[in-house]
């Protein structure tokens, strides 16, 4: 102990050791206060990290320009998925390949072509490295150009090219050179289309081939039938494109109509004849994106729409219809090259070179280069590209654009996909196929996110509060000693133990009884205002046998047992109402028993048009909020319990009944505290997970149905997250809904501690 102070009395002074540790202590708060803002701090900024790369636009740099067909126009050239050895046909009897590093003499492989055919026309289809050939004396054909890496013993890569030649099948008139030709190829089902100069006029010819699959393989390829498309055209054709689908013809005509023929049934059908781009116009360009379900056209002017396959509302067949409009060209589109992986395309007009997206209709980069384009191409892997000059010069460029569905747009505006009648906020991140959109809109999961905690919190609010102001203000101080840690026991049961009781426990319940649990939830609340009513009124002498705060001994059973009187007469509501009609509107009846089927999973969706689920809001509502309950009733009962002693009794002492002194003295000065629960349950609710995974459904819908489920931006991210590759878009977008869910918790929080504040300013006692 230190030395006693004349004027101070030892027993009021510190010891050394309790002052050390004091400091110890408060350096050791302090730095934990400021390691958890480092903490919070570093994981926002790691979020956002992680978040940038979705809105850079894309990174274009030229590497290498070299000779490539020394002057000539060919017909068509291609490249390899490394970039390194690309390839050109300028229609003779040999394929040349060029070392794009110009270390090595250019290599021609021979090209046998039935009969000696002279070739007139050529198209190029990058995603089966397949040259499409017309002859001038009629026939349609094809040559695959492959590729074959090999790996000496230093391990250097070289790559052995080779080119193998299909079949060759007569297209219309015999003899007729053919100007331009189209393949498509679905795997069963194969079309070759062609324009053929005929006694000096251009027709359209098609012929559909099949070949059958077995578990031996592929079997032989046949010729079904061949068609002349000539008479179901609108005017001279011009261009023409076949669809991967292998069952139809695009043709545009010199009057600037589009005509769509489909061939899968036992005639050709034209389907479809429409002008993109009105009265007067001309057609420029007409080409197919990844997936073959949109078309980009351009006109003579350069403006740029978009014409995706769907069934309009009220239709039966699917028809091209216009979804977007991109930024215009300088003019038609002279060049086109799509990407293998998404909806990329390369295109532009004369020296101007444009990376645009489809889905999102963003121009991801755009430049005017120094000569003229005659041709392009992307790679495989989408990670270079590569134009060829008029000087038969090849221009090869790198390619960095690894999000391009992302934008601002994607994930909060509307978006046409393909297929959809319309534009929408949809979220649906995989598909089944290579060519799907990815739809990844965070609206349908913000929304799911407030929707569940709306539920959630109108189910938990009055029950929690109402309990704390009981538990607080009127129950009996050892039965509160009782209750109080039994409900925070309550707040430590697992989440994931919630679910799976919601789940598989509560859902079919609830499915099968839902008037009852609606005139339960509204029956018991009204049972208890009633009996307390009758109960103020009771004479006091019969009050007095109950002690204050034990009034919930006899209300207990009248509960119980109108809780049972009302979910008794759940099934007689439901016959009474439900009634389940046919299309005509006469009641349905069951044919085993004969009587009327009265079921509200039937009759709810025949009356608002809404879908009722099993996992829906009601059950997520419920679950959630029992989870919810504790947090919001621990910290009330703590605000009020803490009003001070003395105001209560001042008030009763001025005659104020309990009800007038909880009204007017007891909330008002607990209402801070009361309001932080609020924030604090609130903040539980929207980070929920486990929960709403497990009992909803999980299903990206935006309504605010009662018996629909929803997806939360808390139950995506443990959904997907697993599964979404490191850095891809899907990955990057996880983290996006992170930070919104970041940024919606700190703004909610934020305004709640100003209002708290507020509060606690205008009712502090001092």
């Amino acid at each position: 102990m230190p030395p006693t102070s004349p004027d101070v009395p030892g027993r009021f002074l510190v010891s050394k050791g309790i002052l050390r540790i004091d400091r110890f202590m408060t350096a050791a708060i302090r730095l934990g206060g400021l390691g958890i803002i480092i903490a919070v701090f570093g994981i926002f900024v790691f979020i956002v990290s992680q978040v940038l790369p979705l809105f850079r636009g894309a990174k274009v740099e030229e590497t290498s320009a070299i000779p490539f067909a020394a002057g000539k126009a060919p017909l068509v050239f291609g490249i390899d998925e490394w970039a390194e050895l690309p390839f050109y046909y300028e229609g003779g009897s040999e394929v040349t390949f060029v070392d794009a590093t110009g270390a090595k003499p250019p290599q021609t492989l021979p090209l046998t072509l039935p009969g000696g055919a002279q070739v007139t026309a050529a198209s190029y289809i990058s995603a089966d490295q397949l040259v499409v050939v017309g002859t001038a004396d009629g026939q349609v054909g094809t040559f695959t150009v492959s590729y074959d890496a090999e790996f000496g013993d230093s391990g250097k890569r070289s790559i052995v090219p080779s080119v193998t030649i299909g079949e060759f099948y007569p297209v219309g008139t015999s003899g007729g050179s053919i100007r331009s030709v189209g393949y498509g190829d679905s795997g069963d089902s194969k079309v070759a289309a062609a324009v053929q100069e005929s006694g000096g006029k251009l027709e359209v010819h098609a012929v559909l081939l099949r070949q059958k699959r077995s578990l031996m393989g592929s079997g032989k390829l046949t010729k079904e039938g061949a068609y002349d498309l000539t008479p179901l055209l609108t005017g001279a054709p011009l261009q023409l494109r076949v669809p991967r689908t292998g069952d139809s013809v695009l043709v545009t005509t010199a009057e600037g109509v589009v005509d769509y023929i489909f061939l899968g049934g036992d005639a050709p059908e034209k389907r479809q004849e429409f002008k993109p781009f009105g009265e007067g116009r001309k057609i420029g360009s007409i080409d197919l994106v990844f997936g073959d379900v949109s078309l980009v056209l351009t006109d003579d002017l350069g403006e740029m729409s978009i014409f995706s396959l769907l069934v309009p509302e009220g239709g039966e067949q699917r028809v091209f219809v216009k979804t977007k409009t991109l930024p215009n060209l300088a003019g038609p589109a002279s060049f086109f090259a799509r990407s293998q992986r998404n909806k990329l395309f390369l295109t532009g007009s004369g020296a101007q070179v444009s990376l645009r997206h489809s889905t999102t209709e963003q121009v991801r980069w755009e430049k005017t280069v120094g000569f003229e384009v005659k041709g392009a191409v992307i790679d495989a892997k989408c990670a270079s590209f590569a134009l060829l000059d008029s000087d038969g010069n090849l221009h090869r460029y790198s390619l960095d654009d690894p999000h391009p569905e992302a934008g601002w747009k994607a994930y909060f505006g509307k978006v046409w996909y393909e297929g959809a009648t319309k534009p929408d906020y949809t979220w649906q991140s995989t598909s089944g196929t290579d060519d799907f959109e990815p739809k990844l809109s965070l609206r349908p999961l913000i929304h799911g996110t407030l929707k569940g905690t709306f539920w959630a919190l109108f189910f938990a609010v009055p029950i929690a509060l109402l309990a704390a102001v009981y538990t607080a203000q009127f129950l009996r101080v050892e039965v509160k000693r009782v209750v109080k840690p039994m409900m925070e026991i309550m707040a430590s049961l697992p989440s994931v133990v919630l679910g799976f009781l919601a789940a598989l426990w509560l859902a079919p319940i609830i499915e099968s009884r839902v008037p009852s649990v609606f005139l339960t939830f509204a029956g018991v609340p009204l049972t208890a205002a009633v009996v307390g009513v009758a109960w103020s009124r009771l004479p006091a002498q019969h009050r007095a046998r109950l002690r204050p705060g034990m009034e919930w001994v006899a209300f207990i059973p009248i509960m119980l047992v109108a809780a049972w009187i009302f979910w008794s007469l759940g099934p007689v509501l439901e016959s009474w109402i439900c009634v389940v009609r046919d299309a005509s509107g006469n009641p349905v009846t069951d044919p085993a028993t004969g009587r009327t089927v009265m079921d509200f999973r039937a009759w709810w969706p025949q009356a608002t048009g809404t879908p009722f689920e099993q996992r829906n809001s009601l059950v997520v509502g419920i679950m959630m909020g029992f989870a919810v309950i504790p947090v919001i009733f621990t910290i009330a009962e703590d605000a009020l319990s803490n009003v001070p002693a003395s105001l209560t009794a001042a008030s009763a002492a001025l005659g104020a009944s309990r009800w007038q002194t909880l009204r007017k003295v007891v909330l008002p000065i607990a209402s801070s505290g009361i309001f932080s629960a609020l924030m604090i349950g609130l903040g539980r609710a929207v980070g929920e997970t486990m929960i709403v995974v497990m009992a909803t459904g999980n299903t990206p819908v935006m309504d605010w149905n009662l018996f629909n489920g929803m997806r939360t931006l808390s139950a995506n991210i443990a959904t997907e997250l697993p599964e979404a590759p490191v850095h891809s878009t899907l990955y990057r977008t996880l983290f996006l809904g992170a930070l919104v869910l970041f940024a919606l918790t700190f703004l909610l929080n934020t305004a709640a501690e100003l209002l708290r504040h507020r509060l606690r300013e205008k009712y502090k006692l001092v």
